[in-house]
């Protein structure tokens, strides 16, 4: 198994806890956002990557400094390796987060089922329904619904996390995600970064991104719905 990279240290993507991340390669999706176009599109020529080996004997060496590690992507859940890494990251005593884009439920049952996974961190793109229109042409939103479900009642630490940029996020968008996961522990929502995105072109003429105070705005607009609402 080959991960697209590793970020060594991290603050801030495993709340609670000094973590590394992990980066797995491919996507489903195709959002026209995504800041990690090179792992969507497999490119081991534009990223750091590492074997498994290589990243184990790194968790070796971090035993007592690390506690915990983020398995993110591109999209994870797609990796026919991902149960078994999660395997030997746990055997080695650390808490495991996964950051996924919910299209696989099934995956996501099964790690749930194993132990083999303590927080999750779900993206939520827009209103399922508007999949189609510009994350995935023919996508079934009802897998977005099922790992919802799941997640929800499932018991372990999750969070549901949403990217502010237009067109695909509005005021009425962020109202409809929040109703969707109603009474959720924590619903983030995150500020659109402009540089390095996959298709830049779609964004050509248009603001897409929010300020300060229009965050705000998103926000008060989902705390109702959910236990906590959060900007990043």
């Amino acid at each position: 198994m080959i991960l697209g990279g590793l970020q060594k240290n991290s603050m801030i993507d495993y709340p609670g806890k000094v973590s590394c991340v992990c980066f797995l390669m491919g996507c489903n999706f195709d959002c026209p956002y995504c800041h990690n176009s090179a792992l969507v599109r497999r490119d081991l020529t534009k990223l750091a990557h590492i074997d498994e080996s290589g990243f184990y004997k790194f968790l070796q060496t971090r035993k007592g400094l690390l506690e915990g590690v983020v398995i993110s992507g591109g999209e994870p859940t797609l990796d026919k390796g991902l149960i078994s890494l999660c395997r030997g990251i746990k055997a080695m005593g650390y808490p495991v987060k996964l950051d996924t884009n919910g299209s696989r439920p099934e995956v996501i049952k099964s790690l749930m089922e194993e132990g083999l996974v303590d927080y999750i961190a779900m993206d939520v793109k827009t209103v399922p329904s508007r999949y189609i229109l510009f994350i995935k042409q023919g996508f079934d939103p009802a897998q977005l619904l099922l790992s919802i479900g799941m997640i929800m009642e499932w018991g372990g630490d999750y969070e549901f996390r949403t990217t502010c940029v237009k067109p695909l996020v509005d005021r009425q968008v962020v109202k409809e995600i929040a109703g969707i996961i109603e009474g959720a522990n924590l619903y983030v929502l995150q500020s659109f970064r402009e540089k390095g995105i996959l298709h830049p072109d779609f964004f050509q003429g248009i603001q897409a991104g929010y300020n300060e105070e229009e965050m705000m705005s998103l926000k008060s607009i989902a705390e109702p719905w959910v236990k906590r609402c959060a900007l990043r």
